[in-house]
């Protein structure tokens, strides 16, 4: 296996699979990308055995063949090298070498016997969604997705393709996020699959302009192929929470204001909530919406007043501030609408002027403030 190749090329190409790369793991070959000639192209894959990335490279190939390579060493040596070209070639004993014009390197390669094979997608169905979409529904939701090993069903974004839609679905227990698209079509497809956030977030990193890309969903694994990049996941085979049973349908109070101010004054008064519960307070009435926080730990406190339309009888409420931060961060829009039932029930915060055909509605459940 010979091929030459430029640096800058190599170089991105093993940035990109350090997101796939484990950091830890009881496999050593994980930590390894393998180097592939075939075709008269070169290929780089990473995998951690949930997601695999395959990038495709242009080089110069004299000889054809494979080896698994250290990941960290090869990001580091292509890091400081100068702009040029790379010539590598594997030796028979699975050593790498590494030629320019300004010295060589050795790395000891490892069997590739040992790196794990590609998924294999039978009998997918190949669902079309624009990039824009898609990139647009990873933002809004991955937000929202559980990082609890303990809770797998909830790690990643529950996509369910109807003959009615789209729908794209998060949620951490504290706070769930539902966004619609009623006018896409899946085509021939109809069916869920909980799709894993890390993957998701690797994938928008690819997606850009109105481009159309492909879902390949197969019974296990889910591959979406974007230029030169081949992305593969396995779907989480869990059941996914019924989200429909949790919206309230119920509540009577509702309050209308601008969004940007409402974050603005979350973002002030959090700075002195506690740092453990991040507590703040909402109390509404028909003067207004009160912002408030007081930690007792360190004898600080602050609150503010928010001009807003209000309906309903007067509410004290509790939230994370943090979690409140999120969703007021993830909605679009000049104004939003919340509303709300009681100091114990989740509240529902959406756009006042959603887009057609659209839907982006956030859950928050209250904490229980302190007397």
């Amino acid at each position: 296996m010979k091929f030459t190749s430029d640096r800058s090329t190599l170089h991105t190409s093993l940035q990109q699979l350090g997101r796939v790369v484990p950091s830890r793991s009881t496999l050593p070959i994980l930590s390894s990308v393998l180097l592939s000639t075939e075709g008269g192209k070169l290929s780089v894959r990473a995998t951690d055995l949930e997601i695999s990335q395959v990038i495709n490279l242009d080089a110069v190939i004299d000889g054809e063949g494979s080896v698994a390579v250290p990941h960290r060493t090869l990001l580091d040596i292509t890091n400081e090298m100068p702009e040029g070209e790379l010539q590598i070639e594997v030796l028979e004993d699975r050593r790498l070498k590494i030629s320019t014009t300004f010295g060589n390197y050795s790395i000891m390669g490892k069997p590739t016997e040992e790196f794990p094979a590609l998924p294999v997608i039978d009998g997918h169905h190949s669902v079309p969604i624009s990039a824009g979409l898609l990139s647009s529904i990873i933002s809004k939701t991955s937000f929202a997705v559980s990082r609890d090993e303990l809770k797998p069903s909830l790690m990643g974004v529950l996509f369910r393709f109807t003959d009615t839609g789209l729908k794209a679905v998060a949620t951490d227990g504290h706070r769930l996020v539902r966004f619609t698209k009623s006018d896409f079509d899946s085509g021939d497809y109809h069916g869920e699959n909980i799709i894993p956030v890390k993957f998701l977030n690797i994938l928008g990193t690819y997606l850009s302009g109105e481009e159309e890309v492909k879902l390949n969903i197969g019974e296990n694994h889910i591959m979406v192929q974007s230029q030169d990049t081949a992305l593969y996941t396995r779907i989480i085979e869990e059941r996914f929470p019924d989200y429909k049973s949790v919206f309230p349908q119920d509540n009577d109070k509702k309050v209308i204001l601008s969004r940007e101010e409402l974050l603005a004054t979350v973002r002030r008064v959090s700075i002195f909530s506690n740092k453990t519960t991040h507590q703040i307070a909402f109390r509404l009435d028909q003067d207004g919406l009160e912002v408030s926080t007081e930690d007792i730990e360190t004898v600080s406190n602050a609150r503010e007043k928010l001009s807003c339309e209000y309906e309903g009888d007067p509410l004290l409420i509790g939230y994370n501030s943090n979690y409140l931060r999120d969703i007021l961060m993830h909605l679009d829009g000049e104004r939003l609408i919340g509303e709300f039932k009681s100091a114990v029930s989740a509240a529902i915060f959406y756009h006042e002027q959603a887009q057609e055909n659209e839907d982006l509605t956030m859950l928050l459940m209250p904490i229980r403030l302190n007397d």
